[in-house]
């Protein structure tokens, strides 16, 4: 690990700013120019992180304090940051926005606990000197971030840029970085969680091209990459544990876990999919739209997503939802989040229509035209299951638009108690079944250890037939 580490917080005043288009341009215009880029995103979201993992041609992590404290945000930050790259940070809202009054895990003390600059993102749409009273209040409330330059977006013409660069440079002493216009095509189409996935986007090399087309034309890349140089040296104080390094070493043979990873099924860590190799798994994608019947498998996990887009063909893969509820029924271990949390459900209702699920829980689900749960979550596990130990508390987030239409009694139950979020009920989540462990919060492997080697264990057990239902490893 060295001393210095290039870096880069792309930072706005408000979430819709612009930052991850300006975030996608600049890692795009630098690949191009073969210059390695390592991007992060700030917070706990999967599109924004998917997207920037194509546009700098290499995975992109999350950094986010609440979820997994600030020494393994470090630890990662500076393992995934290699020699001769720059590591991309993109925040997220607003730049001091946070948890509380005091911005607590706001993009802000990222920026301050990594050590490095900050480039602001400002919609100038409607505005001009008031741009710079903006950026000034961002420099005033607290000196200890470095914000070092500015990109303007959304500018109306060559006299509105001049005026907001006189404004900016008299006022604030930064630089203008680069000067984006008001974009009649604009390539991100959104939907209720903000920006399509790429895995559903029909045009995604149009959108690669065009985001590179508006580094090379509007931004300052030069002059943005030295003042990444120019982050200040840095050798963190770090805890020595790695949270990933799994403790199944004298396991026999490996077991296979299986991932449901599709168009319909996309959000995963890479933290968590490489800690469940590290605790000695043979992790294999599925797809529960395209394959017919749930391969061989010691164990599956299946990720957030879309389930409701893609439900007439999850619904009409008779075969695999019917394998799938049968290997469930013989014991098969299952960690399901989220969107998989609502595969296994008997019935997705979509704008009126019911379609057939999984059936391996007895919940009805239904889409809402607002969002039912979305923030950080708390969860306090208060009942046996096949994971988590009682009494473990587990911090996670929640964003979804889906509501209990029913749901059954008898075998089902709920593992955990909701401390902060909303979960399934508003007070409990982590509903269970045999084996199976359901929930709408999604985890972080770094801010949950023992998850990955927990799920390898029970892999085990199931591979060796010795299936002790409903008890945590």
């Amino acid at each position: 690990m060295t001393g210095c580490c290039p870096r880069l917080v792309v930072a706005a005043l408000r979430g819709g700013a612009g930052k991850t288009t300006v975030s996608l341009s600049m890692a795009a215009a630098w690949k191009k120019r073969g210059r390695k880029v390592v991007p992060f995103k700030k917070g706990p979201d999967y599109i924004d992180a998917a997207w920037l993992s194509l546009a700098a041609g290499q995975s992109c992590y999350n950094l986010d304090t609440f979820l997994m404290g600030r020494q393994r945000v470090l630890r990662s930050f500076f393992q995934k940051s290699t020699p001769g790259s720059l590591s991309l940070v993109e925040g997220n809202r607003g730049l001091y926005d946070g948890m509380d009054v005091e911005g607590s895990h706001s993009t802000a003390e990222l920026a301050k606990l990594l050590r490095a600059p900050v480039v602001l993102v400002i919609d100038c749409d409607k505005v001009t000197r008031t741009a710079a009273a903006m950026i000034l209040g961002c420099q005033r409330l607290d000196p200890q971030v470095a914000i070092k330059g500015v990109i303007l977006n959304r500018v109306a013409g060559s006299r509105h840029e001049k005026i907001l660069q006189i404004a900016v440079e008299q006022s604030c002493n930064l630089p203008i970085l680069g000067a984006v216009p008001r974009l009649e095509d604009f390539p991100f189409p959104e939907r209720h969680l903000g920006l399509t996935p790429p895995q559903e986007h029909s045009g995604v090399e149009k959108v690669l091209a065009r985001v590179l087309e508006i580094g090379e034309r509007y931004l300052d890349l030069s002059r943005l990459w030295e003042i990444a140089e120019g982050a200040p040296p840095f050798r963190p104080c770090m805890e020595e544990v790695n949270p990933l390094r799994g403790r199944n070493e004298k396991i026999a043979g490996r077991p296979t876990i299986g991932v449901i990873k599709d168009s319909a099924f996309q959000f995963y860590y890479p933290e968590n999919l490489q800690g469940l190799s590290d605790a000695g798994a043979r992790v294999v994608e599925v797809s529960a739209i395209q394959e017919r019947e749930l391969p061989p498998v010691d164990a599956l996990y299946i990720g957030g997503g879309f389930p409701e887009t893609h439900v007439r063909p999850l619904a009409e893969n008779v075969g695999f939802r019917n394998s799938l509820r049968e290997a469930v029924e013989n014991g098969l271990p299952v960690y399901a989040e989220c969107g998989g949390f609502m595969y296994l459900g008997e019935s997705l209702t979509v704008d009126g229509r019911s379609y057939p699920m999984v059936g391996a829980l007895p919940v009805a689900f239904r889409m809402e035209k607002r969002p039912q749960g979305h923030g950080y979550t708390l969860l306090e596990v208060e009942k046996e299951n096949p994971f988590f130990t009682v009494g473990r508390m587990l911090k996670g987030h929640e964003f979804h638009y889906s509501s209990i239409l029913s749901l059954g009694e008898g075998e089902v139950y709920f593992a955990c108690r909701v401390k902060r979020g909303v979960g399934i009920d508003r007070a409990r989540d982590g509903l269970c079944r045999k084996n199976v462990l359901a929930t709408y919060s999604h985890l972080h492997a770094l801010g949950t250890e023992g998850w990955a080697d927990a799920l390898v264990a029970r892999a085990v057990l199931y591979r060796a037939r010795e299936i002790p239902r409903l008890m945590a490893v």
